[in-house]
């Protein structure tokens, strides 16, 4: 698969649409792709397997169709069908996964619904499919039905389908409605009692809005489920006080739960092994050895159950708080009750270290999903709700915050507590809280999409210990950023994978990280007190409108502290005014409040820490009268140092119903420094705020169906389980298809040729090496430049050729004359696919000026990136030198970015350098990387990660 010829056009190259003759052989009835299997939300937030169909199916099948009601069975057959021959039968579950595929959704090894295309290349239309599904009656309007649509059109499109149609009665208007719905365009045509429906199945942007609004809201609901539970049951509750299902119990009933509880303590006898759950907890253990327990008919007052299945009444959430080797039976019961959500506090899984624990780990997940539940565990400390219409307070710590507007999100159970803890003292209202433990089901981007809708949260706090799917991450931490703050921790290699964090390259990954989290508008600190610092500006006080920022205090040395520290930060500090030592109250008001009214000052920040005791109630009420000066310009947020107060001091408080503090209330930072640092990350926060919004457009011009082709034919020569570099003309050659040209060149091993292929592209022209080691040489020995004529070409080959020992060079045209710059996109562990811009060459590489973005770019993500590099100034007329075109850059990353978002299977593109001038952008050199997908999560059709 190579071509010399290189300055073809794509109409010139196009591959054209499969034939007959052309299909790849058959796949037999089990050699299905794996990554058709998939995990899924319905619209009522229950989770629904999804796997191709196997032969194995046949009596699964039956047993579905007879459950099917006379009507659903005639919209589907189009007539009564009672039952299924048994030819129909084995047609149905032996499918070649090509030209026909079948999907079936399950749920607790049942079929609940089945999805089916076939080609319709023996009616002359090879590219067409027609498409059918049909959904158990109990299990109709949860949204299977366009979730099955997704995934085969997903199929269909991997097998070079690009059209479905559909037969459709009449009187079905709801089977047209799932297609419209979904997104897509249709085209309908009637025929007497049918409705024939077709339509393009690539994804459009209406069918992605459509697709990720559903999935917000499936998401959203599942969490939902999870945080208001209408009862609960503790399943391991003991009326031990050194056990952890004590404990859960008892902080559960302590905080007031409005529905039912339901302790679980197993059969009559048993016997335990002590001490385990006393050192979690932090008790001391009192016996070494096992013993025999009698299982009391109640727990705390409450009766108690031998399982979750002798509940009478229904349960909507079970905490799990037994032994890892009992949570399968455990798992089987809450399947059988009809429980939604599984919290399991229970260790031993994959936070063991061990691969029998991770091992058992998945298999957990898969037994969960498979018996439809949501999961937060296993090694969980718990999740806590302060609506007063719920008191929910399954978690481990004995102290959470009082009710407030702040949602939070982190992994760790050990310091789940601690910040528990941090955040009371502080005064930090919860809205929510989940601990995640091992994060092996819901994690933060489930919350973040719950969060987006809650009309209770108005922050957003994440500690995150590595991004499960950064891809995803990005999409919904741009949307919510837009009306709510993200204060996200990542500190060093402790927000990476474990796996990624132990081979150091932390600094790497801190640098992506800090891009890609600015990039989606989140605001990352390095520390819990930080996080907690951002948490009460956000909380009780409004934006800054700009950067201008006034310094008031009774400290000259504590007033500059905060200045240096807010110049650092972004801000213009347009005032730092000292009112001496013994300032009084009255001073204090009345410089505060000028500031209020003063449309020069966008945000203020008081320091006051006397010299002397006195009594500091005079001045908060000062500096709270002041806050709320009439004829203020506007909102402004005010932060302070009062008295060296962490918190909301109780002067500076705006109380709420609770007693809390609500919006209004001043934030009190133990420094000047911390309390400067808040506000500059407001203010950043806030300018991402009032950028425009920019959404992710397709360039003009562009096949990716025809690379996409070329693409699967290179993985075929190399075998699809492995990667494969394609060659500088195989590369040029893709990327023609999106409308990317390398400047013209040809390959060449004679002297001769070299002659020729200059003749032919025109001179002046350059002869280059081709091995890596002589390619971008700051001394440029591996290439010769701006030959005039034959003569010096062949002598430049002959030179070449003799002092690199590449039996194959370049002869390409010369470009004119500009700044080097290359374009990289790659797979990071810790992000997925990162397009990177910076110039070119070894030491910016040494340097590490980069600048990082997650794929794929919006127009003004370009713009930014381009402007990343502490060296983007040369780009931009540095020192009399006419501005590049960066212009040309912006429409080359937005064409980089749709391939590898079109194509996942790209998995690496270099073009280095790119020379950029007056005159655009000129591609010397590219080499692209072809590959299986790694993680196909937020790639295709929905799916739990």
């Amino acid at each position: 698969m190579t071509d010399q010829d290189v300055s073809s056009t794509p109409e010139q190259t196009q591959t054209a649409p499969q034939t007959l003759a052309d299909q790849p052989e058959p796949r037999g009835a089990w050699d299905y792709p794996r990554h058709w299997i998939a995990d899924v939300l319905a619209s009522d937030g229950g989770v629904v397997h999804l796997r191709p169909i196997v032969p194995d199916d046949a009596e699964r099948i039956v047993a579905f169709h007879s459950k099917l009601s006379e009507r659903t069975r005639y919209m589907r057959y189009f007539g009564p069908t009672p039952t299924l021959p048994p030819r129909e039968v084995a047609r149905m579950t032996t499918v070649d996964h090509q030209q026909r595929v079948a999907i079936v959704a399950v749920l607790g090894g049942e079929i609940i619904a089945v999805g089916i295309y076939e080609g319709l290349a023996f009616d002359g239309k090879p590219e067409s499919a027609e498409v059918a599904f049909v959904v158990a009656d109990e299990h109709q309007g949860r949204g299977l039905g366009p979730i099955l649509l997704e995934h085969l059109a997903g199929a269909a499109a991997e097998n070079g389908f690009t059209r479905f149609e559909a037969e459709v009665l009449s009187e079905n208007p709801n089977m047209v409605a799932v297609f419209r719905d979904a997104g897509y365009q249709l085209a309908r045509s009637f025929d007497g009692s049918t409705v024939h429906v077709e339509f393009l199945i690539d994804p459009t942007e209406a069918l992605l809005s459509v697709r990720n609004a559903r999935e917000n809201a499936s998401e959203a609901r599942s969490v939902a489920n999870l945080l208001r539970p209408t009862s609960v049951a503790v399943i391991g509750a003991s009326t031990d006080p050194n056990k952890v299902g004590n404990a859960l119990l008892a902080n559960i009933i302590a905080g007031g739960f409005t529905g039912p509880v339901f302790p679980v303590n197993g059969p009559a006898r048993v016997e335990e092994e002590p001490g385990r759950d006393a050192q979690r907890l932090g008790r001391p253990t009192t016996s070494s050895r096992k013993r025999t327990r009698e299982r009391p008919p109640s727990v705390r007052g409450i009766r108690a159950y031998e399982t979750v299945r002798d509940i009478p009444d229904p349960v909507d959430l079970a905490v799990v708080a037994v032994p890892a080797s009992r949570v399968d039976d455990v798992l089987d019961d809450c399947l059988v009750k009809g429980v939604r959500t599984l919290v399991i506090v229970s260790a031993g899984f994959g936070d063991s270290g061990e691969e029998e624990g991770l091992e058992n780990e998945r298999r957990l997940v898969a037994q969960v999903r498979e018996h439809g539940m949501r999961l937060v565990g296993p090694n969980a400390l718990g999740v806590a709700n302060n609506d007063a219409g719920i008191a929910l307070n399954a978690t481990l710590a004995p102290r959470i915050p009082a009710a407030g507007r702040v949602g939070f999100f982190c992994q760790s159970g050990a310091l789940g507590i601690a910040i528990l803890d941090t955040a009371a003292r502080r005064q930090i209202g919860l809205s929510t809280f989940v601990s995640a433990g091992n994060r092996a089901d819901v994690s933060g981007n489930d919350l973040l999409q719950y969060w987006d809708s809650d009309s209770s949260t108005d922050v957003i706090l994440l500690y995150l210990e590595s991004f499960g799917n950064p891809r995803k991450f990005s999409r919904i931490s741009r949307r919510v950023s837009r009306a709510k703050p993200i204060v996200a921790v990542k500190s060093g290699a402790g927000a990476m994978s474990p796996v990624r964090a132990a081979r150091s390259t932390a600094n790497f990954d801190d640098q992506i990280a800090r891009m890609m989290l600015e990039q989606a508008g989140v605001i990352q600190v390095e520390t819990i007190p930080e996080l907690f610092d951002c948490a009460a500006l956000f909380a009780y006080q409004p934006l800054p409108r700009g950067p201008r920022v006034r310094i008031i205090g009774n400290s000259s040395v504590l007033g500059s502290l905060a200045a240096d520290q807010a110049r650092t930060g972004g801000l213009e500090v347009v005032d730092n005014i000292d009112l001496g030592a013994g300032a009084s109250e009255e001073l204090f008001e009345d410089a505060v409040s000028a500031a209020m009214t003063d449309p020069g000052v966008d945000a203020i920040i008081v320091v006051f820490v006397p010299p002397v005791a006195v009594d500091a109630d005079w001045h908060a009420r000062a500096l709270m009268a002041a806050a709320n000066t009439p004829g203020a310009d506007g909102e402004k947020p005010i932060v302070t140092t009062f008295l060296a107060v962490d918190g909301i001091p109780q002067g500076l408080t705006r109380p709420g119903p609770n007693g809390m503090p609500e919006r209004g209330s001043i934030p009190s930072y133990a420094s000047p420094e911390r309390a400067a640092a808040s506000l500059a990350r407001a203010w950043q926060y806030a300018k991402w705020r009032l950028r425009p919004e920019s959404v992710v457009h397709r360039a003009e011009g562009t096949d990716p169906e025809a690379a996409r082709m070329y693409v699967r034919e290179a993985m075929d020569s190399n075998g699809r389980s492995s990667d494969r570099l394609l060659g500088q003309v195989d590369s040029a050659k893709l990327l023609r298809w999106y409308g990317i040209s390398v400047v013209p060149f040809r390959e060449v091993r004679t002297m001769h040729e070299a002659s020729a292929a200059a003749r032919e592209l025109g001179f002046p022209v350059a002869v280059k090496a081709t091995s890596p080691k002589w390619r971008g040489r700051l001394d440029r020995e591996g290439a010769r430049l701006d030959l005039p004529d034959a003569t010096a070409v062949v002598n430049a080959f002959a030179e070449l050729s003799e002092l690199t020992g590449d039996h194959v060079l370049h002869v390409q045209k010369m470009a004119p004359k500009g700044v080097g710059t290359v374009i990289r996109v790659r797979d990071d562990q810790s992000f997925g696919s990162v397009i990177s811009f910076g110039l070119s060459g070894r030491t910016f590489d040494l340097l590490g000026d980069h600048g990082y973005r997650a794929v794929p770019l919006t127009e003004l993500d370009a713009r930014e990136l381009i402007d990343e590099p502490r060296s983007a100034p040369l780009l931009s007329g540095y020192r009399g030198e006419e501005p590049a075109d960066k212009e040309a850059l912006v429409d080359l990353l937005l064409r980089i970015s749709t391939l590898v978002d079109d194509i996942p299977e790209v998995r690496e593109v270099l073009c280095d350098p790119i020379l950029v001038s007056v005159d655009g952008a000129a591609v010397l050199n590219a080499q692209i990387r072809v590959g299986p997908v790694p993680d196909r999560r937020d790639t295709g059709p929905r799916r739990l990660s």
